[in-house]
């Protein structure tokens, strides 16, 4: 992939230039100078002797002078940790809310969504690779500052930013510095992560934060593992916190063939959800398609996805839908009391037929979620 054909995909050409509220011209080159004087310093680390110790997340990188860390945005540097991403956005979308995807938060909403370079995780299915596999010096970025981000979402009429399309957790303070400003200019915060943040930024990030997507990639610790490289435990942590708070929470569950499509596996999965109260949390069951360095693995087959369906549904879980696969039914909302359709879906053209002030038209049952 050159240079152009990366701005491209990318949309640091034509709709990239929304990030700057209709002031900034995307050229297509970098404009971000990587020099330590422009540099942030990360907020989680500790200086030990002379190691820096990350504490943004589970892995905890020790490093000396002028190394970095495992996602490639964090480096020691003249006695400090520094994060390489602030600033430096190389992916600006304005999408639909579904695509994310959220289906109980202010549907049909378009939301302004940005990412950087890196991810503390190393899938062998992701579909981003060539930006969450880079370092952000070895990409073409725009330097937009958080009130430009604000801007931008404001000028084109978002109620939403979403840190997504890498892992939001690598740009951290970047997003933090944002969700600050959006919450105070009136915007909701989305966050689609993996799950893999340590406790404290997670809770000092919460009062900012609206909504969150949480990758639940697995449900085996050996699975979690090879197939990403973190930690189950690290994760489950993390959607027990945010189930705990005011973040409207969904899940999404990639069924990867020989990794993470075992039925068993699943059942163990949606019966802990159960069991931690978990029950009304939207659970995204998404479709496998050859990527990265799984190329050679089969799609993910639609009767093992309609198998894990029953199976949420018969452990209790209120709302169930499918991903990568393009099913009206699937994707539709219905009341779970009286199953009346709610919200048709069909593809990312969403519907509202009988929901009102966020409760079913028919019975009248209040519907999880943020949909007034």
């Amino acid at each position: 992939m050159n240079k152009r054909e990366f701005l491209k995909r990318f949309a640091l050409l034509g709709i990239g230039s929304l990030a700057t509220a209709k002031n900034a011209k995307a050229s297509g080159k970098s404009t971000y100078n990587f020099d330590i004087r422009t540099m942030k310093e990360a907020m989680y680390y500790q200086a030990v002797k002379n190691k820096m110790m990350c504490e943004l997340c589970p892995h905890e990188c020790s490093l000396i002078e002028g190394q970095t860390g495992i996602c490639r945005t964090r480096t020691a540097i003249g006695g400090k940790l520094i994060t390489e991403s602030y600033g430096k956005t190389v992916a600006v979308h304005l999408d639909p809310i579904e695509k994310k995807p959220f289906y109980h938060f202010l549907p049909e909403a378009k939301v302004y969504s940005m990412g950087t370079a890196g991810c503390n995780f190393h899938c062998l299915n992701c579909q981003n690779w060539e930006i969450s596999q880079n370092a952000p010096k070895d990409l073409p970025a725009h330097e937009y500052s958080p009130n430009d981000l604000v801007r931008g979402a404001l000028s084109y009429d978002s109620k939403c930013i979403a840190y997504t399309y890498t892992e939001p957790t690598v740009f951290y303070e970047y997003m933090f510095d944002t969700a600050v400003l959006a919450d105070q200019s009136g915007l909701k915060n989305l966050m689609v992560s993996n799950g893999f943040i340590n406790p404290e930024p997670l809770k000092q990030l919460i009062p900012y934060l609206d909504a969150a997507n949480i990758d639940l990639k697995a449900f085996d610790a050996d699975t979690y593992r090879k197939l990403t490289g973190g930690t189950l435990s690290a994760v489950k942590n993390t959607l027990l916190t945010l189930k705990d708070s005011d973040v409207w929470l969904e899940i999404t569950h990639l069924m990867v063939p020989g990794y993470s499509d075992n039925l068993e596996m699943f059942r163990k999965m949606v019966q802990w959800l159960v069991e931690k109260e978990m029950q009304d949390v939207p659970l995204h069951i998404s479709r496998f398609f050859p990527a990265y360095k799984l190329q050679d693995t089969n799609r993910t087959e639609i009767s093992t996805m309609e198998k894990a369906l029953d199976i949420a549904k018969e452990v209790g879980i209120q709302y169930v839908y499918t991903g990568n696969v393009r099913d009206t039914k699937w994707d539709s909302t219905y009341c779970h009391k009286c199953g009346e359709l709610l919200i048709k879906r069909n593809g990312y053209t969403t519907e509202i037929k009988s929901l009102k002030d966020g409760k079913c038209g028919k019975c009248g049952v209040e519907i999880p979620g943020m949909l007034k």
